[in-house]
């Protein structure tokens, strides 16, 4: 286990924020945690990798990482298999190994960067697939008793980039391990962004295929937090009842949509490039200049930097469109 005092967060935040935690703590079981809990003194905060974050400032209390890793088959049939995962295990890891044995469900989930256990907090998705249609089971910590819980996917009340982790449950209780379940005969998800087009000229598509075919698009305009400062996708895509939708479409009719349960999506991104923000600024905060869903920091942008162009955006978004978009990024 590692514990330290005063300890600078900028390594665990992809928005390059270099704030402080005054206890940080990485434990590597959770037998490890469950005696951890029993120090634990004012507020708490589980991060993963920290590329869904946003530090407004110093954090008071302490913060937790796990460091819980592995990768188990624990039970299989002729069409599945389910895999336990530990929740430090980094997501695209994860995803690479399930793709290189075949087993199919996350390969549109490829590069998505964070670790597992965010997986089961955030319903991380894209491209047509989201973490609820593959986890079984989530095993879990209460970070104020230290009781282990297990809770069956009905549980933990997924819808769109929701669980019952970021609502009732919001911070009480530590992921630790995450089992999904895979198909041995993939289902090939091709309808999102560009994927069927990229894989037009390629006969008998397969789930490594659908998998390159993702990175090389997330690749090509997503800025690599490395290099410059960002937290992917900053805001989430709104879903509208078909009333608003058949409106808005008389005014947009190039507008791109995904018809959904309870709606239809409609790619803020999109809606962002219209109000004229891609590639633009304000101050060292900035919309990047190939994906307008994703703000950046220009260089030593402060939070509220970054928070005054995300309000800037949303009211520009509301103005034209009449639509509410809300960050996915927490803001700590």
């Amino acid at each position: 286990m590692k514990d330290y005092s005063n300890y600078s967060l900028l390594k665990h935040n992809t928005f390059g924020m270099d704030v402080k935690a005054k206890r940080y703590v990485e434990y590597n079981s959770e037998e490890e945690l469950q005696q951890l809990i029993l120090t634990l003194e004012g507020d708490v905060l589980h991060i993963g990798g920290g590329s869904n974050l946003l530090f407004k400032d110093d954090y008071a209390g302490t913060v937790l990482h796990s460091a819980i890793l592995g990768i188990e088959l624990t039970d299989e049939n002729e069409d599945e298999v389910l895999v336990r995962v530990g929740a430090g295990v980094v997501w695209d890891d994860f995803v690479a190994w399930a793709v290189a044995r075949g087993y199919g469900g996350v390969e549109n989930l490829s590069l998505i960067p964070g670790e597992v256990g965010a997986s089961a907090v955030q319903n991380i998705g894209a491209y047509g697939a989201e973490a609820k249609d593959v986890i079984a089971l989530v095993e879990a910590v209460d970070l104020q008793s230290g009781e282990k819980r297990c809770f069956g996917v009905a549980e933990c009340d997924y819808a769109y980039r929701q669980s019952i982790f970021k609502k009732g449950l919001r911070g009480k209780y530590a992921i630790t391990y995450v089992t999904y379940r895979l198909q041995k005969h993939p289902v090939l998800k091709l309808e999102y962004g560009n994927i069927k087009a990229m894989l037009a000229d390629k006969a008998n598509v397969t789930i490594a295929d659908v998998r390159q075919a993702i990175i090389d698009i997330r690749n090509a305009k997503l800025p690599d937090p490395k290099v410059q400062g960002n937290a992917g996708s900053f805001f989430m895509n709104p879903v509208v009842s078909h009333e608003k939708f058949l409106s808005l479409q008389k005014d947009y009719p190039q507008m791109p949509f995904y018809e959904v349960e309870g709606g239809v999506k409609i790619p803020a991104g999109w809606m962002i490039e219209q109000c004229g923000w891609k590639g633009k600024s304000l101050g060292r905060a900035g919309v990047h200049d190939k994906q307008a869903l994703v703000l950046v920091n220009l260089g030593g942008a402060t939070s509220e930097e970054i928070i005054t162009l995300c309000n800037t955006i949303c009211c520009d978004v509301k103005e034209k469109f009449g639509i509410d978009i809300h960050p996915e990024v927490n803001l700590v």
